[in-house]
């Protein structure tokens, strides 16, 4: 009885490994497809930036569109990032066109410019990625509007605090625009896709079980 019951035991262990092996190999299959999805956006043309009211959703991240409006100067927040010139912020400013108010991602200022990043003002066309909103915050801590402390990109905090009103859930990160500050264009579109070498770990304990098993099996029927 207590042969049989080891033996279910490994088959249950080799099937639940294996079924993860499979699981992660779909998975990267999805990876791969949202991969050549997105290079696709990074290489087209720009599109006309939707109106304000458009509720995106993540098949519409990484679009590159272009806005043409005004910007709303003395509204600026400055949201903490970590980019490739090192830690700073992202400039958030309002503009104002023509299909409603959207948020721009001006660029990266250093951190001993934070609330010093030259002012945008007057008509301006700006192409960019279109991304979703980031509510709650980031790096381990929360927004703190009333501190004006932004550790996400969260738009509808943003214009809260900021008093501006409805604006896009969403935000355009604008691109490059040469060496000034705000710095644009320095947005990471990197993916992690470890689903392979999960898969195959999983797909080895499958077999290392499968091997232990038999194994015991032989030692136990001499």
């Amino acid at each position: 009885m207590r042969s049989l019951i080891a033996k279910l035991l490994v088959a249950a262990g080799v099937l639940g490994f294996l079924s993860l092996g499979v699981w992660q190999i779909e998975r990267l299959q999805w990876k791969r497809a949202l991969i050549r999805q997105v290079d696709a956006k990074l290489a087209a043309a720009p599109v006309p930036a939707p109106p304000a009211a458009y509720r995106a959703t993540a098949a519409d991240s990484y679009t590159r569109v272009t806005a043409r409006g005004r910007w709303l100067s003395g509204h600026d927040a400055y949201v903490q990032a970590v980019t490739a010139l090192g830690g700073g912020y992202w400039v958030m400013t309002p503009l104002d066109t023509p299909g409603g108010r959207i948020i721009v991602n001006r660029g990266f200022v250093p951190t001993d410019m934070r609330g010093r990043a030259p002012a945008a003002s007057g008509a301006a066309s700006v192409t960019g990625l279109l991304r979703l909103t980031e509510p709650g915050g980031g790096f381990l801590r929360a927004n703190d509007p009333a501190a004006g402390r932004w550790y996400s990109r969260d738009v509808a905090g943003i214009a809260a605090a900021r008093g501006l009103g409805p604006v896009a859930p969403w935000f355009i990160d604008a691109g490059a625009n040469g060496d000034g500050w705000p710095r644009g264009g320095l947005t990471i579109v990197s993916f992690r896709n470890s689903h392979l070498s999960y898969a195959l770990t999983w797909f080895a304990m499958a077999a290392l079980l499968a091997w232990l098993g038999w194994r015991a099996w032989r030692k136990g029927a001499q």
